[in-house]
């Protein structure tokens, strides 16, 4: 028998919210309960109903008072960043050249990046994400670790190898037919297998030639069920050098689009400094902008425009993400506490129902997954976390005042991290709680 029943205040998002009221928006159960089978939901609701359907002969996980809602999604980390988060000082192009490419050197050895995986996926179930957008280095092992852990856990992730053939170590180069060979090479044995997704990933412009971004729109043409991954527009000084090294293009953008990877499945991070003409360019392919509030601010990188973005005739589609090691914090959580901030400081005001809209449903729609995450639908696959609004006594104590579903979630927002994450099922399987 693998049938389990949780039981909880379920919460699960049936579209993007349109304000604080807007109750059409979402399936919210006082007393709910998810049923799963094989790893995947096939009934979420009222708990009479769902028990019934369930029958007597199943296991149940009662949750009370906890709200159940999706795991979390990350769509923008970096695996082999973990020992270098916290590091002091740096903006962006300082801070790869000074932080970033030393440790990433160290995956050259494959156990250590064995060893980083591992411990990376711990740490991300241990904050309820479930799923992320992950950058391993430019090894074609560690990206081997990366899924082989991810596999063994049964955990839906997209990945892929960095491609960089320029302005980086020698240690930490490819060339454009070796980056090629060896990212068609993790796609055939990894793409599709279990829960595993691959991405094309060309570290940015900077760091590639354009043989190697010919190679990777090849790719991309070869492979359209994969996604793309790269950076764009973080960093003025980013901007200028890139302008330089491709003095043909109409902008950074358009660097991307030149060579066929600017498309739907495409997750460009940051995105912060985008002129009218790109954010054009990037709405009619569809592809999405990743906002990283806790690296943007840590590294002074700039205030990424999310209702701007969201308000144009030509919507963006973005989603959220901790960018760690950049980023400050594997929690979601404190990633949207941080948004808020971000938002608020360009005179707007983030509501905590879009707020956790998006770090479910609407980041898995932004990555082309929400058939099988970021949702309590039948048919998904069973990734799940339950939150706990008074996990710490500053928590509790404000839960005493707090009179309504987006007030709790607000709370959570505000004052959650790892803590606040009571339990963690991956495709039905508890793997925390």
């Amino acid at each position: 028998m693998d049938d389990l029943l949780i039981r909880g205040r379920v919460l699960s998002f049936l579209r993007e919210p349109e304000g604080s009221e807007d109750r059409a928006s979402y399936l919210y159960e006082e007393d709910g309960a998810v049923l799963v089978r094989g790893g995947r939901i096939v009934a979420t609701g009222e708990h009479a109903g769902v028990a019934a359907q369930a029958g007597t002969d199943v296991a149940v996980a009662d949750h009370r008072p906890h709200l159940v809602l999706p795991g979390f999604i990350d769509a923008h980390i970096h695996m082999p960043q973990m020992q270098v988060i916290a590091s002091y000082g740096a903006e962006l192009l300082d801070w790869l050249n000074d932080y970033t490419f030393p440790e990433e050197t160290r995956f050259s050895d494959a156990q250590h990046g064995r060893r980083i995986a591992r411990l990376f996926l711990e740490e991300v179930l241990r904050h309820g994400t479930t799923t992320v957008a992950a950058y391993c280095s430019v090894h074609k092992a560690s990206a081997e670790a990366f899924f082989e852990e991810s596999h063994a856990r049964n955990m839906l992730n997209i990945a892929g190898k960095v491609m960089m053939d320029r302005n980086a170590p020698g240690g930490l180069t490819d060339t454009p037919q070796s980056g090629y060979d060896d990212t068609k090479a993790l796609i055939a044995a990894w793409h599709g297998k279990g829960r595993q997704l691959y991405a094309i990933t060309p570290r940015f412009a900077i760091t590639s030639t354009p043989a190697q971004m010919e190679m990777a729109g090849a790719l991309a043409a070869e492979h359209p069920a994969c996604h793309v991954q790269t950076h764009l527009s973080e960093n003025q000084a980013e901007i200028r050098w890139t302008e330089e090294l491709y003095p043909q293009a109409k902008d950074y953008t358009d660097v991307y689009a030149r060579y066929g990877l600017l498309g739907p499945k495409s997750l460009f991070g940051h995105c912060i400094h985008l002129s009218e003409r790109e954010a054009d360019a990037m709405a009619e392919a569809g592809g999405v902008a990743v906002f990283c509030p806790t690296s943007n601010l840590f590294l002074g990188s700039g205030l990424f425009d999310y209702q701007r973005y969201r308000r144009r005739d030509k919507r963006l589609r973005v989603a959220t993400a901790t960018d760690v090691g950049g980023g400050t914090n594997y929690s979601m959580l404190r990633t949207m506490d941080e948004a808020y901030k971000v938002i608020a400081l360009q005179g707007e005001k983030l509501n905590p129902l879009q707020s956790f809209w998006q770090l479910t449903r609407g980041n898995a729609e932004a990555l082309s997954i929400a058939d099988r995450a970021g949702t309590l639908e039948p048919g998904t696959d069973a990734d799940i976390v339950v939150l706990d609004a008074g996990a710490t006594p500053a928590m509790a104590l404000r839960r005493e005042r707090v009179a309504t579903l987006a007030q709790e979630l607000f709370l959570l927002q505000t004052l959650g991290d790892d803590r606040a994450v009571a339990a963690v099922y991956v495709a039905g399987r508890a793997v925390k709680g």
